[in-house]
């Protein structure tokens, strides 16, 4: 039954709503990445140089953000003539943004852009504009990513994702939710309120539903994990778990297959372009999109050598609306050398190192993923960085630096929701700072515990 359902889906019911309802051109896209994926190596180079030199003159003719700074490099978009040419100009920051926003968008878009708000997980919550196509687009990367690990469109799916913060749903909402995930064949699991209690009932959802793959948060999945295999509890075994929105390692992916009895895969994405990078079924490194992005790691003096980590630096080549050029966005990565066994011509990172966030303990044996305040905090004004730190049990200290449209009542907002998530029993107190510090890394973490 399930096979057959996730033929209708695959055929009939996305068509119908992706294609015909929305009139969105998702899957147009897609068949041209699926067979994009397969060029050899230097002809998705190609590919990727000829959308990049596209996007590099509509910047030059419509971003006055771009305009201003080329001319200021007195440079122009025909000294730009190559990939190194291009790793010349100066990478852009999350407070580039912020002090530039209107000029980074293009003028024919200024007035018909979708926007988002990141969830700050490296402590800076960041706003940003985007197109209808490029949402598409990476909708259907997303499809293509997650496919290379068996989690194909209409296959029964479980999500332990984040839940909602600020407030409960209206009725229909909830009801509109609930038709569509049934659809898509998948369910959600709330990885805010897994704790030491919630745990069973968790492992129980997981019988009832019996997915096929699962798609989790890292660290909620770790406590799953860790919790079955000290109580010799099994559970229905899925065909493969995909983890996100932290760094999975080596170790972490050894405890939940040994748990879950299925293979991990890891994937790297961020809420500005969506997925950048995974798995697919031969786990020989992350496969870049290259044909959807430009991807650099970068040190402080430029381009670093493949196998050394370092910044991830991303330019979208679909957002013409409000394009981020070489656009770093927190993480660390470090690539290889050499193509995957598969055969795909995209290439590779061995591994993601950035983002990992520490979790909240409470003092009746919740862990809360560090997830929560950067999901919280995304959508208060004026929260320019901000860090959580756990010295005891009973206690969090949050510091903010404060913008100037920050409103002091938010603090109240911040509290009554922290509240509901972990209890009365934990206070929170809050500070503003001038800045917060770098780690050695050059991260600036979230969320960081000090408990033993």
């Amino acid at each position: 039954m399930g096979r057959l359902y996730e033929t209708l889906f695959q055929r009939v019911l996305y068509p119908a709503y992706e294609t015909g309802l929305r009139r969105r051109h998702t899957l147009s896209w897609l068949a041209d990445y699926e067979r994009d994926q397969w060029l050899a190596p230097e002809k998705i180079m190609a590919l990727q140089w000829t959308r990049l030199k596209q996007l590099l003159v509509h910047c030059e003719r419509e971003v006055p953000f771009y305009q201003r700074r080329w001319r200021e490099l007195g440079i122009s978009v025909a000294d730009i003539r190559n990939l190194d040419d291009y790793a010349r100009l100066p990478p852009l920051t999350k407070a580039d943004i912020r002090h530039h926003f209107e000029d980074l968008k293009a003028a024919s878009w200024r007035d018909r852009l979708l926007y988002k708000a990141t969830g700050g997980s490296t402590g800076e919550p960041l706003r940003f504009g985007y197109t209808r196509e490029s949402n598409d687009r990476r909708t259907a990367v997303m499809w293509r990513g997650y496919g290379w690990a068996g989690s194909r469109m209409g296959r029964r799916t479980l999500y332990l994702w984040a839940g909602m913060v600020g407030g409960k749903p209206v009725r229909a909402q909830q009801i509109k939710d609930r038709l569509y995930n049934r659809v898509f064949a998948r369910t959600m699991l709330d990885s805010f309120q897994l704790s030491e209690a919630t745990l069973a009932d968790y492992a129980e959802a997981v019988d009832r539903y019996r997915p096929e793959i699962i798609v989790s948060y890292v660290g909620p999945l770790m406590r799953l994990a860790q919790w079955m295999l000290d109580n010799n509890r099994t559970i229905h075994r899925p065909q493969a778990i995909l983890g996100a929105a932290e760094a999975l390692h080596e170790f972490q992916r050894t405890l939940i297959e040994e748990a879950f009895g299925c293979p991990v895969y890891n994937t790297y994405g961020c809420r500005e372009v969506m997925l950048i990078a995974a798995e697919c079924a031969q786990r020989q490194g992350l496969h870049v999109n290259a044909d959807h992005l430009v991807v650099e790691l970068i040190g402080p003096q430029g381009l670093v050598q493949t196998g050394q980590p370092g910044e991830v630096a991303i330019t979208d080549l679909f957002n013409y609306g409000m394009p981020l050029l070489r656009y770093v966005n927190g993480d660390l990565a470090t690539a290889v050398n050499g193509a995957c066994s598969c055969g795909r011509g995209l290439p590779l990172l061995s591994r993601v190192d950035g983002r990992v966030l520490d979790a909240i303990r409470t003092v009746d044996g919740r862990c809360l993923p560090g997830e929560f305040f950067p999901h919280l905090l995304k959508d208060i004004p004026g929260i320019e960085r901000f860090q959580v730190i756990q010295r005891r049990l009973d206690r969090l200290d949050l510091s903010i630096v404060r913008g100037t449209n920050f409103d002091d009542s938010a603090i109240e907002v911040i509290r009554y929701e922290t509240s509901k998530v972990l209890g009365e029993q934990i206070s929170l107190d809050c500070h503003f700072v001038d800045d917060i510090p770098l780690t050695r890394s050059g991260k600036r973490r979230v969320t960081v515990s000090e408990l033993a």
